[in-house]
């Protein structure tokens, strides 16, 4: 496995084109490989995600492959292909992902498209819908931590700034509504994605190998799911 880190750069016209769609986006990280990887095959899949940083001044683009990818394409289109033809870094994700050990303990971020399934009355299908809240766009994580390998780390009772909904050390934000064309006839999608930060404790680490290659939850393709990992 290989985690790759991509800068993006913003100013050019064809580099906010792919911001705007994460279908375009996705068809331009997939284009980084000569034959597509097939999770069944390889046992994981291609994930991404995009981070801003707070002042707004870098975009980077994070992907997790069971290959190393080439992404001179996106250098020509969203990098510095003069100052900066080799526009990105490609790191062996096997050590970190082999060390893994229950107990660990790792600062992590997720982008992540929380939904449920909902019906208005009895008589009509259920569908997903994005959840709204924080209670409910947090348990959405929560629900789904002890099949994913890990848990949330707990605050100390003395660390709590509220009397409920403040028991983890978990930081929501980012909250973004996309909307965007796809395939042909286009179909317009809508997708609410959401940031999780926070610390978390390794419990299951077979499990959680599986989520850092297979990534969590549902929008994958669209820069959903993955999960990078700092030291606590």
């Amino acid at each position: 496995m290989y985690l790759t880190r991509f800068r993006i750069n913003t100013a050019r016209v064809t580099a906010r084109r792919l911001l705007a769609s994460p279908q375009n986006l996705h068809a331009a990280v997939m284009s980084g490989f000569a034959d597509a990887p097939d999770p069944e095959r390889d046992g994981a899949r291609v994930l991404w995600r995009l981070d801003t940083s707070s002042d707004r001044a870098q975009t980077h683009l994070y992907i997790v492959s069971p290959a190393p990818p080439d992404l001179t394409h996106l250098v020509e289109q969203a990098g510095w292909p003069t100052t900066a033809p080799q526009g990105w870094k490609t790191y062996d994700y096997a050590p970190l992902l082999t060390r893994l050990a229950k107990g660990d303990r790792w600062r992590f971020r997720l982008t992540a498209n929380p939904v449920h399934t909902a019906r208005r009355n009895d008589d009509e299908p259920t569908k997903l819908t994005a959840h709204v809240g924080r209670h409910h766009q947090k348990k959405w994580l929560l629900d789904r931590q002890q099949a994913a390998g890990f848990q949330i780390v707990e605050k100390p009772l003395a660390q709590r700034a509220l009397p409920d909904g403040d028991e983890h050390e978990l930081l929501l934000h980012n909250r973004r509504q996309l909307s965007f064309s796809r395939g042909r006839p286009a179909k317009t999608v809508s997708l609410v994605t959401l940031t999780y930060d926070g610390l978390l404790e390794v419990t299951d680490p077979q499990a959680f190998r599986h989520t850092l290659t297979n990534g969590l939850g549902r929008a994958k393709a669209y820069g959903c799911g993955l999960i990078t990992l700092a030291p606590a």
